[in-house]
């Protein structure tokens, strides 16, 4: 996957970070300069690290593991579902569940239960009920499908997670270092990047910039789930 180049992050604003008085003095490495009050990434790193970034990624894809994509920002949420769809890839775009990772047993019950309702509902199961119960569990259901719909087909715990705003995603973030599930993320000078294993510094606010970097790391992901496709055709074919 070809990264963007310094021009097309310059244009989606990836350099932008915030007031100075909001930096995370960690982030220091990674700032190219103070305009106006206002910090500005060194973009010639944000490119060097979205590299290293998407070829872990691609491994990690090309093995058959799951990457957890994390982003319940406004402006993320919307580009960030429609990516990890893309890839077949697991989601939280709503609201990050207390406990989603380290508590997965609960969750993975909400989520029977979830697709429960939608078969009662699909099978004709609820014709004999009341159209106030009916009513009720179509709410359930949707309630229910906005926080897990994304996790639905989750069986087992993610081996990574890619974030939008770790200060944002604290508690997600928390998860996974407490499960060892490595982590890549966009991270904005106002966080920690010494708490993501692949920080990628760019501005983590603007929807221009949190799309191209995401398409990037889900073209990698793609590079690695088809790599693995035809590592398995292969096999197939010397095998018969």
């Amino acid at each position: 996957m070809e990264k963007p180049t310094y021009k097309e992050l310059l244009e989606a604003g990836s350099h932008f970070g915030h007031l100075k008085k909001k930096w995370n003095p960690k982030m220091l490495p990674y700032i190219f300069m103070e305009k106006k009050g206002i910090h500005i990434i060194d973009l010639n790193r944000t490119a060097d690290c979205m590299e290293r970034a998407g070829l872990a990624l691609k491994n990690i894809a090309k093995s058959g593991k799951k990457i957890l994509y994390v982003a319940t920002k406004k402006q993320a949420r919307i580009l960030v579902s429609e990516a990890a769809q893309t890839v077949n890839m697991p989601y939280v775009t709503e609201r990050w569940l207390g406990g989603m990772m380290t508590n997965f047993s609960t969750i993975r019950k909400s989520i029977k239960k979830m697709q429960n309702y939608e078969k009662m509902l699909a099978d004709g199961t609820l014709t004999n009920v009341t159209k106030k119960e009916r009513l009720m569990i179509t709410r359930q259901k949707a309630k229910l499908e906005s926080v897990l719909g994304g996790i639905a087909q989750l069986n087992r715990l993610p081996s990574a997670m890619f974030i939008v705003d770790i200060t944002h995603e604290h508690i997600a973030l928390a998860e996974a270092h407490k499960l060892g599930i490595r982590t890549f993320a966009i991270v904005d000078t106002n966080s920690d990047p010494n708490q993501v294993d692949f920080p990628i510094p760019a501005n983590d606010d603007a929807s221009k910039s949190i799309a191209l970097i995401t398409n990037y790391v889900t073209g990698c992901i793609k590079e690695g789930l088809d790599a693995r496709k035809r590592d398995k055709s292969e096999k197939e074919k010397a095998s018969s």
